[in-house]
């Protein structure tokens, strides 16, 4: 099915233009399809431009894929130019949608712009054209066989031929029908005889011009009229050399007496069909030179014109694509000009086209930014690996990564990839030779050639070295105790936390009563007062220092490398102390247990010389070691209290105070009853217990009298019954002394004698 466009608009077409010795027709690519057709139109009927009748005739296509461009080229002598007052040009272009032909007509008539010299040669990509001015005498008639040269040579009874030389054979003559079956075409326009040949044919030959490669075709044309000869003679000579890369530029030479020349020959050369400058050759980086008589044209890699392409072949691979156009004028000794117009394909051997990786990371950022650069035009990221698991580009809003692109003006772009250094997705090692922790990220980008979807893969790797130090906790003074928070990092793994020299676990904390919350995040311990761990000093009426430590140890050697030490205030009006090193400490207030307006005018223990180290009103402190003050012992099956009794002086006939004891489990004990030593592996519990006495206890060491207590109660800084009994420091381990105990019939310890101490 076809479908005609006569009045259409061409879809796609850029340029119908007029060259120096051309007609140019380009169209874009994505409006005619891949495999765009064109046919040429005369008053005779239509014809299609296949490649090889547009070799014979005149024409040459180039499909530019990279730029999405077709471009036709036909000269002014091509076979169905109009030829009138200038040269007009007829042209169907074929667009297939849907199995549907589109025609659409392309028309333009023009003029040369410049004059033409004697003797011009064009050397196209697929032919040589040649076309010389004619001197012959204008004859009347008409022959079949020398139609082909025009009115102009058309005697009825000379026949015109054409003879091809060619140094390495003799080569008979043939009529013009005959040539023009052979691919040959010649032809009388404007008064210039022209003849065309496509390269590569049997009568041309090859040879070599100072070391350049030259194809050559020496047809000469004549008629013999009587007794006279007529004979043209039609030389194309054309430089095949197909270019070569050295250091950043494509080379291609030419030589300069492929025609006869009195000096050098006038070079102007460019892209694209446009020639450059004289004056802006070496600024656009191009260079010429002459050596050896051959004229050597250099082209910079990165011309402006120039076309690139990549290509993936053992890596990424690139090659350049330069359409020259060179024009190279001699004169003979008769003063007699010849022009050749070049125009040649170029194209580099494969290049090596590494990307640019660099890793930008700023571990103070705490995030990897890996650059990639160099990345061709015509290659597309599609994806990224980041160790292992893949990602589609563009990146999903639901990732903590970003890609950025950034498009240069030397026709390449660049990709800036970011990942925090704490990504889960980062593989992180601990490196004790370093003494850093190694964050470590394994890319492998995936990129497409286009067009079309050839995969290139491109890997690289970065390794952030980030200083470790021990964790520090951030800690708070609470009314009941201390509490430390510690917000983890990601190698917070490489230490142990202990209290003193135990290990802190969820099972520590339980046994010592302490709260701990621990998740991947953070650790919460509250630590309450009078737990194990605590270490008191500064001990007065009104309170007490409680320091409380956490040691960071190294995991492998147990070293101690920091700690962090926390001391609070404690205001407390009431509380007893029972240490693990044999001493009781108490501050009490007796007014509970005062007759109503008295005060009292001493106070002491058991033993009446022990007196408390301060006194406000009737609140006292006492300190003094459990085996002292005339303390009492009482030793039970699991433990064993260590009792006294803090007195005040307020009459003659009653006696009024507090009961005090520290109760210690027996597991617990090293040294029982030792004069110079009281080792304990817990704290004790303590006790207050106000007691009334009808007469005076006497002193002695022989006799003690006490009175079962009337009520018992606890300070008001004493944990709780709910609490277990937290008092768990380790102390150092003394022999026990004998004597003090001794076993019974059944092995069980029982108590010889109640002792006192004073």
């Amino acid at each position: 099915m076809q479908v005609l466009c006569n009045l259409c608009v061409s879809p796609g077409v850029l340029q119908l233009e007029c060259r120096d010795r051309y007609f140019m027709i380009a169209v874009d690519l994505a409006a005619t399809g891949d495999v765009p057709r064109f046919e040429a139109v005369d008053g005779t009927g239509t014809y299609a431009i296949t490649e090889d009748y547009a070799a014979q005739c005149g024409y040459s296509i180039s499909i530019l894929s990279l730029l999405g461009l077709v471009e036709l080229r036909a000269s002014y002598f091509s076979c169905h130019t109009e030829k009138g007052a200038g040269f007009s040009f007829r042209f169907n272009l074929i667009t297939t949608y849907e199995g549907v032909d589109a025609y659409y007509a392309l028309n333009k008539t023009c003029s040369s712009p410049l004059p033409w010299s004697p003797r011009e040669v064009t050397c196209e990509v697929n032919y040589m054209e040649v076309s010389v001015r004619s001197e012959l005498p204008c004859q009347s008639g008409s022959s079949d066989d020398s139609s082909t040269l025009g009115p102009l040579y058309s005697p009825s009874t000379e026949v015109w031929q054409v003879t091809f030389q060619n140094p390495y054979q003799q080569l008979p003559p043939m009529n013009l029908s005959q040539a023009r079956q052979e691919g040959y075409i010649f032809d009388h326009v404007h008064d210039r005889i022209v003849f065309r040949t496509p390269y590569g044919q049997p009568e041309s030959y090859h040879t070599e011009v100072t070391g350049v490669p030259v194809e050559v075709v020496h047809a000469t044309v004549f008629s013999r009229q009587s007794w006279v000869v007529v004979m043209v003679d039609l030389i194309a000579a054309c430089s095949m050399d197909e270019g070569s890369y050295d250091s950043g530029y494509m080379i291609w030479g030419t030589p300069e007496a492929l025609y006869p020349s009195l000096g050098t020959t006038q070079i102007s050369f460019g892209l694209n069909g446009n020639l450059v400058e004289q004056a802006a050759v070496v600024q656009k980086g191009f260079i010429m030179e002459r050596y050896n008589s051959t004229v050597q044209i250099g082209i910079p890699y990165d011309a402006e014109g120039g076309y690139r392409k990549s290509f993936v072949s053992d890596g990424l691979s690139e090659f350049y694509i330069f359409n020259l156009y060179l024009k190279q004028t001699s004169v003979d000794e008769r003063h007699e000009e010849t022009v050749l117009w070049f125009h040649r394909t170029l194209v580099t051997p494969l290049l090596t086209s590494p990307l640019f990786t660099e890793d930008q990371t700023d571990v103070d950022d705490g995030t990897f930014s890996i650059h990639l650069g160099k990345v061709p035009r015509d290659v597309e990221l599609t994806s990224v690996q980041l160790n292992g698991q893949e990602f589609a580009v563009p990146f999903s809003d639901s990732i903590a990564y970003t890609l950025t692109e950034v498009r240069h003006s030397n026709k390449s772009h660049s990709y800036t990839l970011k990942v925090p250094l704490h990504d889960p997705i980062v593989i992180q090692e601990f490196s004790k030779e370093n003494a850093a922790m190694l964050h470590k990220l394994d890319m492998n980008y995936t990129l497409i050639v286009k067009p079309g979807d050839e995969p290139y893969y491109h890997t690289f790797s970065v390794t952030a070295r980030m200083a470790v130090s021990p964790p520090s906790f951030d800690v708070v003074c609470t009314e009941s105790g201390i509490d430390f928070k510690l917000a983890y990092r990601s190698f917070d793994y490489l230490w142990d936390f202990t209290i003193g020299s135990d290990r802190l676990t969820p099972v520590l904390a339980a046994n010592h009563g302490y709260t701990m919350s621990n998740d991947s995040q953070s650790l919460l311990l509250s630590v309450p007062l009078f737990t194990h761990g605590y270490k008191y000093k500064d001990i007065g009426l009104n309170g007490f220092l409680g320091p409380f430590s956490i040691l960071v140890r190294d995991r492998e050697t147990a070293d101690i490398l920091t700690s962090t030490t926390k001391t609070c205030l404690f205001n407390a009006t009431e509380f007893i102390m029972c240490s693990t090193n044999g001493w009781m400490t108490v501050v009490v207030d007796l007014s509970v247990v005062l007759p109503s307006g008295e005060m009292p005018t001493r106070f002491h223990l058991l033993n009446n010389l022990c007196v408390p180290k301060a006194v406000d009103g009737t609140r006292v402190l006492f300190s003094f070691p459990l085996h002292s003050c005339g303390s009492t012992v009482k030793l039970a099956k699991e433990n064993v209290t260590y009792q006294n009794k803090i007195y005040l002086d307020t009459s003659e006939t009653a006696v009024e105070g507090m009961t005090v004891q520290c109760t210690y489990p027996l597991v617990g004990l090293h040294r029982l009853f030792s004069i110079h030593k009281f080792e304990s592996d817990k704290e004790g519990v303590g006790s207050i217990i106000p007691f009334v006495e009808t007469t005076k206890a006497t002193m002695t060491p022989a006799k003690m009298t006490t009175i079962a207590p009337q009520r018992t109660r606890s300070p008001s800084l004493h944990l709780p019954p709910s609490y277990p009994t937290a008092r768990y420091i380790k102390v150092y381990r003394v022999h026990n002394k004998p004597g003090q105990f001794s076993k019974g019939p059944k092995g069980k310890l029982q108590v010889k004698t109640l002792l006192r101490y004073a």
